[in-house]
């Protein structure tokens, strides 16, 4: 999964990136409208978290420009503003939830999760495809029943086959999904991360198994 991050606060956008990246998200962050407002109409996110007190305008003007060209990328907006106006204002222009500070990060990010599980957003509770079963909260994978453990980054190759099992996923959609600008992505990475991946549901004994179909992408069937 992929989230964006505006926040000029530093400190802050640290904390909160750090702990996104541990939950298995490739974090883009930004701290000024202009960067986000070009993030959100450039990249395809799967959320995004906006602060509204923006050194260079309101995170208000970020968030109405992405709706009135159709995005429809779950937005939490992160503010001090408590004003009962400031909330109704920001759900409003377009706002999926509203999170005042100071907060728990890991309430953001139960949050966002939440979000995501909305219908037609990118998380589900539990993905089965076979023999095989994906817990996306909990990011525990198993094998008839069996626990298979996985690196990160299979974990998260693995999430975006098993919801398109039967289709052909791109190799250049899984690098824009999997990995943040500030990344550095080897011109290899994803074929790498896609054989250590094979040969564990290959080890463990799955009955789907990942298809390469050169020059055009991956797919996930039996």
């Amino acid at each position: 999964m992929r989230i964006l991050l505006v926040e000029d606060n530093s400190r802050i956008a640290e904390h909160i990136a750090a702990c996104l990246t541990k939950e298995g998200m490739a974090v883009d962050r930004f701290g000024t409208a202009e960067d986000g407002a070009l993030a959100l109409e450039t990249v395809r996110y799967d959320a995004a978290v906006l602060d509204l007190g923006l050194p260079d305008g309101d995170g208000l003007d970020v968030l109405r420009e992405a709706r009135n060209r159709g995005s429809d990328t779950p937005i939490l907006i992160l503010t001090a503003r408590d004003g009962l106006k400031d909330r109704v204002d920001g759900l409003n222009s377009g706002a999926d939830d509203y999170l005042l500070k100071p907060f728990e990060v890991e309430e953001l990010v139960a949050r966002l999760k939440a979000l995501m599980r909305r219908p037609g957003a990118v998380l589900g509770m539990c993905l089965t495809a076979g023999n095989l079963s994906f817990d996306t909260v909990g990011r525990d994978v198993k094998v008839d029943d069996k626990p298979l453990r996985l690196s990160r980054r299979e974990l998260d190759i693995l999430e975006y086959l098993m919801r398109r099992v039967g289709r052909v996923v791109s190799k250049e959609w899984l690098e824009e999904a999997l990995y943040g600008f500030d990344e550095e992505v080897s011109s290899n990475s994803v074929e790498v991360a896609v054989h250590r991946l094979r040969k564990s549901l290959e080890n463990a004994k799955a009955n789907v198994a990942i298809h390469t179909l050169r020059g055009v992408g991956y797919l996930l069937q039996p």
